[in-house]
C-alpha cells in the first residue's frame, strides 16, 4: 500500500483508531477515515486500533461487524491490538454515568420527541438548533422536584438521562472548549467552540444505555488515542467531547477532520448508497489499490509528524 514514509521515524507515534458502527457495509467515506488514521499511525511509527461502536442493539448486526473486519483486511488495514467492542463494556460506561450523577450533572427527562418539538415551535423565539443540527433541548424537566422524578421513574415512565449543561460548564470552568486541530503537513492549530448551544444533551436512554458522545470519549482515553481522525460532519461534536474530557479528567487528543466523500450529485455518502459500498465495488471487480485511491483522492492528506512534532502553531 502506498503511503508517505517521511515521518516513519517519528517517536512516539500517533495512536489512532477507526470506530465504525456495524449498521451496514462500509462505503468510500469509511475507507477515507480508516486510511487517514492508518496512514498517520504508520507514518509516525505509532499504532492503529479498530473499535466497533455497537451500542445501538436495534440497528447493529453481527454480519456487518464481520464484513467490516473482512473489508479492512482486504484493503490491507489491520488493528495493532485487540478489537474493542463497546457492547462488551456497558458496565464501564455505566460507572461514568454514576460518577456524573453523583456530582449533580445528570437528570431524568420524561419529554417525548414530539413534546420537545412542539415546545420549540410554541416558544417565543425560533427553535434553537444545536451546532450539530439537532434540536437543542429547552430544559423542561431540569427543574422537576426530586420527589416527582422518583415517582415517575417508579411508575415506569420512559425517560432519558440528560447532562445539565449549565452545571457542567460551571464544573468545567468554561463554556468554550478548546482543542488542537491537525491539518495537512502536520499544521497544528488551537481552536475552540462553545458548548452551551448544544443544550442538555442525552447521555443515556432505555433502548441505548449510553450515548455515542460518552462512549467515544471514554474509549479514546482508555485506549490512549492521541489523534482522532474522522469526517468533517463530526467536527461540531468535538466541543462536547472536550467538555466530557474536562469533566472526567481524561486526556485530550489532537483532532483531524477530513472532508466528506460525496456522490456524483454532491450528496454525502451514506450506508443506504449500496452501489458505493466496498462489497459492491469488490463484486464489480475493483481491486484494493483502486478502492484506496478512490477513497483518498485529495481528501485525506498526510497528517504528518507525531505527537512530538515541532514547528507547528500551538
Amino acid at each position: 500500500m502506498a503511503a508517505s514514509s517521511c515521518f516513519c521515524d517519528r517517536k512516539p507515534g500517533w495512536v489512532t483508531r477507526f470506530a465504525p458502527s456495524p449498521t451496514g457495509y462500509l462505503h468510500l467515506g469509511h475507507v477515507a477515515s480508516a486510511l487517514a488514521g492508518w496512514r498517520a499511525a504508520r507514518e509516525s511509527g505509532g499504532r492503529f486500533l479498530l473499535r466497533i461502536e455497537d451500542i445501538d442493539p436495534g440497528r447493529c448486526r453481527p454480519e456487518y461487524e464481520a464484513a467490516i473486519i473482512e473489508d479492512l483486511a482486504w484493503l490491507g488495514i489491520g488493528s495493532d491490538g485487540d478489537v474493542r467492542r463497546q457492547s462488551d463494556h456497558l458496565a464501564d460506561y455505566g460507572r461514568v454515568l454514576d460518577e456524573l450523577a453523583s456530582r449533580g450533572l445528570l437528570y431524568p427527562c420524561f419529554c417525548t420527541r414530539a413534546e420537545i418539538q412542539r415546545e420549540a415551535l410554541q416558544a417565543a423565539h425560533a427553535p434553537h438548533a444545536a451546532p450539530d443540527g439537532s434540536l437543542a433541548y429547552g430544559g423542561a424537566c431540569r427543574g422537576l422536584p426530586a420527589v416527582e422524578r422518583a415517582a415517575r421513574i417508579a411508575d415506569g415512565v420512559p425517560h432519558v438521562l440528560r447532562l445539565d449543561m449549565e452545571a457542567a460548564v460551571r464544573q468545567a470552568g468554561a463554556d468554550v472548549m478548546c482543542w488542537h486541530e491537525r491539518g495537512a503537513g502536520g499544521r497544528r492549530e488551537r481552536v475552540g467552540a462553545p458548548v452551551r448551544p448544544f443544550g442538555d444533551i442525552v447521555l443515556a436512554r432505555k433502548d441505548r444505555p449510553v450515548s455515542y458522545h460518552l462512549c467515544v470519549t471514554h474509549d479514546d482515553a482508555l485506549q490512549g488515542i492521541s489523534l482522532v481522525t474522522r469526517g468533517e460532519d463530526l467536527r461540531p461534536a468535538t466541543a462536547l467531547h472536550r467538555l466530557l474530557q474536562e469533566l472526567m479528567g481524561w486526556p485530550a487528543p489532537d483532532y483531524a477532520h477530513h472532508p466528506l466523500k460525496l456522490d456524483a450529485q454532491g450528496r454525502r455518502l451514506a450506508k443506504r448508497d449500496r452501489a458505493l459500498t466496498l462489497r459492491a465495488m469488490r463484486a464489480a471487480g475493483h481491486d484494493a489499490e483502486a478502492v484506496r485511491r478512490a477513497a483518498l483522492g485529495q481528501d485525506a492528506p498526510s497528517i504528518g509528524g507525531g505527537p512530538a512534532a515541532a514547528g507547528t502553531a500551538a
